[in-house]
């Protein structure tokens, strides 16, 4: 079956997060995503709360920007979530958006080799390592732990061919944004299994999915928000039974987890509802 859930969107308040955590539980939904866009709302904080508010549902940060934070420091906070709920926790670590990294300073001439040496050094971090590292951005001397976790998943959130097999090479996982087609989607599947080879790894992908009333319309004002070409089929707009078979269509791509999102406008509370109660009956 495949695994459906939500995105919270940092846009909206973030008193609103804890009432979508319990509502998106109760509608029988599997996870919840959290962003961390500059500046609006942090993932790490976000998802202790709404892991602490609920008891089965799986919370996924998609993605935390690695220049924002010494590796060190992300893994204390991962383990530490992990720790507390095991079994409940997916991160994905990313390049970020290099312009926002720009702005507070933390911008970097090479994102990928940053992004290879923080994520092999967060891995082994999470397994109880003692760790030293003398890269080119990511320096560790003697570090463990103190309060190490049965290890969660760690993704790669990838865009682009060489981060897509970066993810096969590193990481527990990929996550694809909703910028993405089924089309797109396929593609980089393939890219990753290869990257991969024998190794186990999950792909998640966001899906715009926007409800009905006024689907179409809205539909059409997110691509532009987004800056997406309106040609391409990015995601769907319309009923539940629309939603449930775009993510069909996106778990035929090579998708395992498929991760809808609707506009920063839309009450969170009421999205979970539906998606859970309208939507997951329909997908298979």
């Amino acid at each position: 079956m495949t695994t459906l859930g939500i995105v919270f969107r940092p846009q909206r308040p973030p008193e609103e997060l804890l009432p979508t955590a319990a509502a998106a539980e109760r509608a029988g939904l599997d996870e919840l995503w959290l962003w961390e866009d500059c500046f609006e709302e942090s993932g790490i904080a976000a998802a202790a709360a709404a892991l602490a508010r609920t008891e089965r549902l799986v919370v996924g940060v998609g993605i935390l920007p690695v220049p924002l934070r010494n590796p060190a420091l992300a893994a204390m906070e991962i383990a530490t979530l992990a720790r507390l709920f095991p079994g409940r926790v997916r991160i994905g670590l990313g390049h970020g958006v290099q312009d926002w990294m720009g702005q507070v300073g933390a911008r970097v001439e090479s994102p990928m080799t940053l992004l290879r040496e923080y994520v092999t050094a967060v891995r082994r971090l999470l397994t109880g390592e003692r760790v030293t590292v003398d890269g080119r951005y990511v320096q560790l001397r003697d570090v463990q732990l103190g309060w190490p976790a049965a290890p969660p998943p760690v993704d790669v959130g990838a865009v682009k061919a060489k981060t897509i097999a970066l993810a096969g090479e590193v990481a527990d996982g990929m996550v694809l944004s909703g910028e993405t087609t089924d089309e797109d989607v396929r593609q980089a599947v393939d890219a990753y299994d290869t990257a991969r080879a024998e190794r186990p790894g999950r792909v998640t992908s966001f899906l715009i999915a926007i409800p009905d009333p006024d689907a179409a319309a809205r539909y059409a004002a997110e691509l532009a928000d987004w800056g997406l070409d309106p040609e391409r089929a990015y995601g769907v707009a319309g009923t539940p039974a629309d939603i449930a078979a775009a993510v069909g269509r996106r778990a035929a791509a090579g998708a395992d987890a498929v991760i809808v999102q609707t506009t920063a406008e839309d009450d969170p509370v009421a999205y979970a509802e539906l998606v859970g109660q309208q939507v997951r009956p329909l997908v298979g």
